[in-house]
C-alpha cells in the first residue's frame, strides 16, 4: 500500500525529500506558496559546492561523512556534477592559514607552483603552494533545482502554491526559516553572493581563498561565469546585500586574480539560511510533523543524506542519527 506524504517547502530540502520518497514509491504532494524555486528561496543563492572535506575545517564530523553521499546522489538524480575537486590557496602574507586548514581537514594533496599550474594555469603565477581536494565537486544550484522539479513532474508530483491546501498523510515540514513558528532555536545566518562574467579567466574547479577576515570561494558556472561567496552574518535579515559586503567580496575576488577587476557584475544577492546552535541539521518529530531543517550553509551538500534518512524514517521506521 502506498504511503501518502505532504512535503511543505520547495527549496533544496523539500525537493530532495520529495524526490527520494517518490522514487521509493510514496505518493507525494509538494506544497509551497511561492511555487517553484526562485529568488525568494535561499537555495537560489547557494554556491552548489559539494565539498565535505573542506567543510571539515569548521564543521562537525557528520557534515564530512554524510556530505560524501552528495555527488553520487545528485548525479543519480540527473544533475550535471563537475568532479574536478577544490583548490585552496592563500596569499603570501597569510601563509599560516593554509597550514592550519590542512591540519583541520583530510582528503587533500599539497601542491607547489607546478602542481597549481597543471590544474589551474591562470593561477600559477599568483600562488606558490596550495591544497587540492580531488574528491570534491560542484553543481549549478539553479539547474539542479530545475532538474528535481522536472523529475518530480514526470512522476506526477507538482508544486501546489495554494496557501489553503489541505495537508494529507504524513506531513514533512521543510520550510526553512519559516518554521521558526514551530522549532525553537532555529536561527538565520545570512549569506551574500555575486555572479560575475569574466571570459578571459578560465577556472575549472571551485577555488577557496583563505583569509583570516574575509575568506572567499569562487565556483565556475561555465562560459566565463563565476559565483562568488564569502559572507556569513548572524542575522535572519533577508534584504539586499550591503555596500560594505559587496565591496569586500569584490576586493577578495580581485586579490585572487586582478582580472576580476574587469568582470561584468551579473547579479548580487543575499538571503538567510536556517541553522541550529551547533550548525548541524535536524530531523525533528514534533506536533504531528516531521521537520527537516537547519541545513545551514550545507544545503546542497547535506540535503541528499537528510532526504535518505527521512525516507527511511517514513517508509521503514528507521530512526535517523540526526533525529530528535
Amino acid at each position: 500500500m502506498s504511503v501518502n506524504v505532504t512535503v511543505l517547502g520547495a527549496g533544496v530540502a523539500g525537493l530532495a525529500v520529495a524526490h527520494e520518497l517518490s522514487g521509493r514509491g510514496a505518493s507525494v504532494r509538494l506544497v509551497d506558496p511561492a511555487g517553484a524555486p526562485g529568488p525568494a528561496a535561499c537555495s537560489w543563492w547557494a554556491g552548489g559546492m559539494l565539498a565535505p572535506f573542506c567543510e571539515g575545517a569548521t564543521a562537525e564530523e557528520p557534515v564530512v561523512r554524510l556530505g560524501q553521499e552528495a555527488a553520487g546522489w545528485w548525479r543519480a538524480a540527473g544533475v550535471e556534477v563537475t568532479a574536478a575537486g577544490t583548490l585552496v590557496v592563500v596569499l603570501g602574507r597569510d601563509s599560516a592559514e593554509i597550514a592550519r586548514f590542512a591540519r583541520r581537514t583530510s582528503g587533500h594533496d599539497r601542491l607547489d607552483r607546478a602542481g597549481i599550474a597543471a590544474l589551474e594555469p591562470d593561477l600559477a603565477d599568483r600562488f606558490g603552494h596550495a591544497l587540492h581536494f580531488p574528491g570534491e565537486a560542484h553543481i549549478a544550484p539553479r539547474a539542479a533545482l530545475a532538474t528535481l522539479v522536472d523529475a518530480l513532474r514526470c512522476r506526477g508530483v507538482r508544486i501546489c502554491d495554494a496557501p489553503d491546501t489541505p495537508l494529507e498523510g504524513t506531513v514533512i515540514d521543510c520550510r526553512g526559516l519559516a518554521a521558526r513558528d514551530s522549532l525553537a532555536g532555529l536561527r538565520g545566518v545570512r549569506g551574500e553572493m555575486a555572479i560575475l562574467r569574466m571570459p578571459d579567466l578560465a577556472l575549472r574547479r571551485t577555488v577557496r581563498l583563505l583569509h583570516p577576515r574575509f575568506p572567499l570561494y569562487i565556483v565556475p558556472r561555465g562560459d566565463g561565469v563565476y559565483m562568488l561567496g564569502a559572507t556569513q552574518i548572524e542575522t535572519a535579515g533577508r534584504g539586499p546585500a550591503t555596500l560594505r559586503s559587496v565591496v569586500e567580496l569584490l576586493n577578495a575576488a580581485y586579490a585572487l586574480h586582478p582580472a576580476f577587476a574587469e568582470a561584468e557584475v551579473l547579479e548580487i544577492g543575499a538571503d538567510a539560511r536556517p541553522a541550529f546552535a551547533d550548525n548541524l541539521p535536524r530531523i525533528v518529530r514534533k506536533d504531528g510533523r516531521i521537520h527537516v531543517n537547519g541545513l545551514f550553509r550545507h544545503g546542497f551538500l547535506l540535503a541528499p543524506a537528510l532526504a535518505r534518512m527521512t525516507a527511511e524514517l517514513v517508509l521503514e521506521g528507521k530512526i535517523p542519527e540526526l533525529c530528535t
